[in-house]
């Protein structure tokens, strides 16, 4: 049986971006500073850093990404404390840290939280009504997993 979880009005939004995208967030998140006001931000450290100076605000800072920052916010996700997540990643560039990136994406969904990788998606989602309003979010029913049968 799914859960349902509610998502208010005021989400929780993770915001994350690899070296060569932070640019491009931070022009995204000067651009929508009106919008991102009505919501609590978090981030990855030097992410967070960027976004409190340019936003003018404060932004709840995790570790960088590569030293635990990720793993931080994926935490966050599976304890239901992030509703939303912006993750701006270089398809472009392997990074130091690959499978801490796909752990991330991977509670992302898991969780079944609203996630936008790009611009163009981040605009969509942003610009939607249900942004302003309390949102019905369908969380998977991981009983069985959690209850699987495992040998040794």
């Amino acid at each position: 049986m799914n859960t349902i979880r509610i998502i208010g009005k005021r989400k929780r939004i993770a915001m994350v971006a690899h070296d060569n995208k932070k640019r491009d967030l931070i022009e995204w998140a000067v651009h929508n500073s009106k919008e991102l006001a009505k919501h609590e931000l978090i981030a990855t450290g030097t992410t967070g850093k960027l976004l409190e100076e340019q936003l003018d605000r404060p932004v709840t800072k995790m570790l960088s990404g590569p030293l635990g920052g990720d793993q931080q916010i994926g935490a966050m996700i599976a304890e239901g404390k992030i509703d939303v997540m912006v993750f701006f990643w270089d398809p472009m560039q392997a990074q130091p840290h690959d499978s801490d990136v796909k752990a991330l994406l991977r509670l992302g969904v898991a969780w079944n939280i609203l996630l936008a990788c790009d611009r163009a998606t981040a605009d969509f989602m942003f610009t939607s009504p249900l942004m302003q309003q309390e949102y019905e979010t369908i969380i998977p029913d991981y009983d069985s997993y959690l209850h699987r049968n495992v040998t040794t």
